[in-house]
Order: C-alpha cells, then sequence, then structure tokens
C-alpha cells in the first residue's frame, strides 16, 4: 500500500501517535508479538520482566504501526499486522526484549504470547532470528567478557613478573646463607 494513502486516512488526531510509534520502531531493540488468551497472571508477569529488563511493552494499532513503518522505510510488516499485536521496544539495547521474552516463555511455557517478528538496523527479522538474538548476552555480560579478556594478559605479566621477583629474592638469600657459613 503506498505512503500517500496513509496520509490521506490518518486523522490529525491520530498524528501524534504515528509519530510515537516511528520513534519506537527506531530505537535499538524491537519486538512484535501477539497475543492470545492472556490471562492477567501472565500479562503481570509479562509486563515484570519488560520493566526488569529495561524493555517498554505497549499494545498497538496495526494501522497506525503500518503508516510508522512505511514513514521509515520499514519493509515486512504488513503481513505482520494482523490481530491483537504488541510492540516490546528497548531504547538502547537490543537484546533486551527478546531476552526478556525468552525468560517469559520459558518459565510460563505460556502459548498466549508468540514472538511474530523483530527489528534489527531498521530491518525485519523473523522470529528465529529474534530467538538468536535473546540467546545473545547482555551488554553488561558482554562488557564483563572484554573486561575480563582485557585483564587476562595484563594478570598474567604481573604474575610472570612476580615469580621472577621471587625467584631473584630466593637466589640473594641463598648467597647470603652462602657467605655467613663461609
Amino acid at each position: 500500500m503506498s505512503e500517500e494513502k496513509y496520509e490521506v486516512n490518518v486523522r490529525p488526531e491520530k498524528v501524534t501517535v504515528v509519530e510515537e510509534m516511528k520513534e519506537k520502531l527506531g530505537y535499538q531493540g524491537v519486538v512484535l508479538v501477539t497475543f492470545n488468551r492472556l490471562d492477567v497472571k501472565n500479562a503481570t508477569l509479562l509486563r515484570r520482566k519488560f520493566l526488569a529488563h529495561g524493555v517498554e511493552y505497549k499494545v498497538i494499532k496495526n494501522t497506525l504501526t503500518r503508516i510508522a513503518a512505511n514513514d521509515l522505510g520499514i519493509t515486512g510488516l504488513d503481513d505482520l499486522l494482523q490481530g491483537t499485536n504488541g510492540l516490546a521496544v528497548c531504547k538502547d539495547d537490543p537484546v533486551a526484549p527478546a531476552a526478556a521474552l525468552k525468560e517469559f516463555l520459558a518459565e510460563t511455557k505460556s502459548e498466549a504470547v508468540v514472538v511474530k517478528a523483530g527489528l534489527l538496523d531498521g530491518k525485519v527479522i523473523d522470529a528465529k532470528g529474534v530467538q538468536a538474538l535473546a540467546d545473545l548476552p547482555s551488554r553488561e555480560q558482554l562488557l564483563g567478557m572484554v573486561a575480563a579478556t582485557l585483564q587476562a594478559p595484563i594478570a598474567g605479566l604481573a604474575r610472570a613478573l612476580n615469580a621472577n621477583i621471587q625467584k631473584f629474592a630466593y637466589a640473594i638469600e641463598a648467597v647470603r646463607k652462602q657467605k655467613e657459613s663461609a
């Protein structure tokens, strides 16, 4: 569908919703989910998981989301924007929404929430791509791994230098004892 058709159909009061949706679709982490028969208990748990990961979750209007995606040049969402959908977004962490959903689905074994797609660098990725993203370590874990990798050679050098100093000290002590006994 053409962009002009959407612009003609957008009522003035809906323009702010489209603008907000455009902003959210531009975030680092974006996952589109559909939910059916999600009970209050699981809905609350899902929102808590999202909150713990710093993810914003919102039930969306398909038509307005489609307009926002088309305005941003994002293709491939039109067929997915059917039925009851929600958008999980995180401004700074591309992995956070996928990780929160993975935790929720593993904990509840619920079939009420289904991952449809995600966005990565403005490109639509399928549910398998979102799962692969969820399997990645978090940003903090990656930074910890990098720090450990950078620290390992320095720690090894410190141990090696300490061992050489220790050997030198033992040699001096041995010479001292030898001179005392002579």
